[in-house]
């Protein structure tokens, strides 16, 4: 298993055919922030992005978890495209449990449902599991968010369960938390049955 401290000094870029996951670095504040101006990408998030100011924040945070050894952020390039179309994160990372989630994820609108989501998620399972010998990848998202949910179902993760009242969102809404996972001993099949 890999050093936690490599693991956040490493510059690690995840590529298949469709798609580029490249460490979140100051470079793609630009490229991200008119995707991220998209109000319907916050909906169902603990995050309000209303101006650029919002996402200036938000931004900061992903970068600076990444110092503090909580998160890996990436930027989503969309290789079929040619062009960036969001981002993705490792957070919760708890190398002494071998576990970590992945989550913060946001597409452009035009992207979703095109494939890039389950192109990103074989990327970040395959490396959490194989390079990184985790046990447990989660994954969790709103109650209310049914297009998530079904999206984490049909790329075999398994429903665990709510959290209910679980966190208070940015607007001060209360939301219950649908969590997800995957772990090592039904990884091989679930890989094999959904091409990840």
């Amino acid at each position: 298993m890999m050093n936690p401290a490599d693991f956040f000094n490493t510059e690690h870029v995840l590529e298949n055919n469709r798609a580029r996951l490249e460490p979140l670095q100051e470079k793609h504040y630009g490229l991200l922030l008119p995707i991220a101006m998209e109000k319907v990408l916050w909906q169902f998030t603990s995050n309000t992005i209303l101006n650029e100011a919002d996402f200036r924040k938000y931004f900061d945070v992903a970068l600076a978890e990444r110092q503090s050894g909580t998160a890996y952020p990436f930027a989503v390039y969309d290789k079929l495209n040619n062009c960036y179309g969001g981002c993705t994160r490792y957070g919760n990372i708890a190398f002494a449990h071998k576990r970590m989630e992945i989550g913060w994820t946001w597409y452009a609108p035009n992207l979703q449902g095109s494939g890039i989501n389950k192109a990103c998620k074989s990327l970040l399972l395959n490396f959490g599991f194989d390079e990184l010998q985790l046990n447990r990848i989660e994954l969790k998202t709103s109650q209310l968010n049914l297009k998530s949910q079904a999206a984490m179902l049909k790329i075999g993760a398994v429903k665990e369960g709510i959290l209910r009242n679980h966190m208070i969102t940015d607007n001060g809404t209360v939301r219950n938390t649908v969590y997800f996972s995957f772990i090592k001993e039904e990884w091989p099949a679930v890989k094999n049955r959904y091409e990840l």
